[in-house]
């Protein structure tokens, strides 16, 4: 690392600048790039040695997820919580080498404030441009290049514009199949009531609901009546429904509930949903995994037809998402209301800026935690300011 002036020495305020503190030689060094996507941070850690070292030893993602959650997650808890992160961060590490065979350029584990996910479509744009601008596809083409990536729920692809220097916006992305698990779900929600919820799958499983249904709007109710009547919806999904996948079992488990403004049949308007997944942490941007389950639902109901675009806007920060259904795959899998569809999802910007983590000697990894109440402030200015809380600043204008 470069030595940076510090403001002087000793007492004068002037003089020659000073290098930062080395990091302990027994400590952690971290390198990350620091991105967003519709407001929807992403902290990229290109290098985890730990995780390649496991890769190397032929794990599959699934395996790689379950490995470093078991043995490396005080990496994940540093780089998501408090005081290098906040409330609503979100990661991925890179992974190359075996993890990332079959064709692909990179593979990628996901990590959230309370755990890690199977697939994230904001993270994947991100992922597009930073694997174009860090020079991990080999020979890009212009004006756009295709960045393969494996992702724990399976293969998938990202359209990133290349001027043969920098990538550039709009990004999209091609989904693993999507489809829809069950609709018209009647489920016992504590203190709401008796609730109707369409389940999706768009590389992790979401319900869906109209936030009518529970007394609110998803457009003017406080955000924190929002999170809490999701959430209290995904807990009595998991409690009442159980959920399968035709690949793998560890793909059977409930992500999250997305609340909409319940405009489900096609429209040249946007649609206006939130997304509370994982421990009540709540997605800035429309959520492009999201948006690919809710398109899935919306094709197997009839309300939309193959190619047919859709905008969808994020009720925290009014990103925009559009999303269709490109191809139907006529695979009927053992779900009852099933069909595997192909989804294109884009986003207009996505933004990155190199950053590097160094601790301190004294300061132990892992000692961090959450603090709600001042997530709730940035992410209420987050869209309107593009700023990311928890130190770093990011200029997307």
């Amino acid at each position: 690392m470069a030595e940076q002036g510090c403001g002087g020495s000793g007492g004068d305020g002037g003089g020659a600048g000073r290098a930062l503190p080395p990091h302990s030689p027994s400590g952690v060094l971290l390198q990350t790039v620091e991105m967003h996507t519709g407001g929807e941070p992403l902290r990229i850690v290109p290098r985890l040695e730990a995780a390649e070292r496991a890769a190397a030893a032929g794990l599959s993602l699934l395996s790689l997820r379950r490995e470093v959650a078991a043995g490396h997650d005080h990496v994940r808890r540093a780089l998501m919580h408090e005081p290098r992160g906040h409330a609503a961060m979100y990661g991925a590490v890179v992974v190359r080498g075996a993890a990332a065979a079959e064709g692909a350029h990179l593979a990628a584990l996901f990590l959230h404030c309370a755990g890690y996910s199977a697939m994230c479509g904001h993270a994947v744009i991100g992922l597009g441009r930073f694997a174009l601008d860090y020079g991990l596809v080999p020979a890009p083409t212009r004006p756009e290049t295709a960045v393969r990536l494996r992702c724990p729920c399976g293969p998938v692809t990202a359209f990133v514009p290349w001027d043969g220097r920098r990538s550039g916006n709009p990004v999209r992305f091609h989904s693993v199949p999507a489809f829809a698990a069950a609709t018209d779900l009647a489920i016992d929600v504590p203190g709401y009531g008796k609730v109707v919820v369409d389940i999706g799958y768009g590389g992790t499983f979401y319900a869906f609901l109209s936030a009518e249904q529970l007394g609110l709007d998803v457009c003017s109710s406080k955000t924190r009546d929002l999170v809490s009547a999701a959430s209290a919806v995904t807990e009595a999904v998991k409690k009442q429904f159980k959920l399968h996948h035709p690949e793998s079992e560890d793909l059977a488990f409930l992500y999250g509930t997305i609340v909409t403004d319940g405009k489900d049949a096609f429209s040249e308007e946007p649609t206006t949903n939130i997304c509370v997944f994982a421990d009540e942490q709540v997605d800035r941007s429309p959520t492009g995994s999201g948006v690919t389950a809710r398109i899935a639902l919306q094709f197997h109901k009839g309300l939309i037809q193959l190619g047919q675009t859709r905008t969808f806007r994020s009720s925290t920060t009014g990103s925009l998402f559009t999303g269709k259904a490109v191809k139907a795959s006529g695979l009927c899998w053992t779900f009852p209301l099933s069909q595997g569809l192909l989804c294109s999802v884009g986003k207009q910007k996505s933004l990155s800026v190199p950053g590097e983590g160094v601790r301190r000697r004294e300061e132990p990894v892992g000692t961090s935690g959450i603090f709600r109440i001042l997530c709730c402030v940035a992410a209420a200015c987050f869209g309107m300011c593009e700023r990311a809380g928890g130190g770093v600043c990011i200029n997307a204008r």
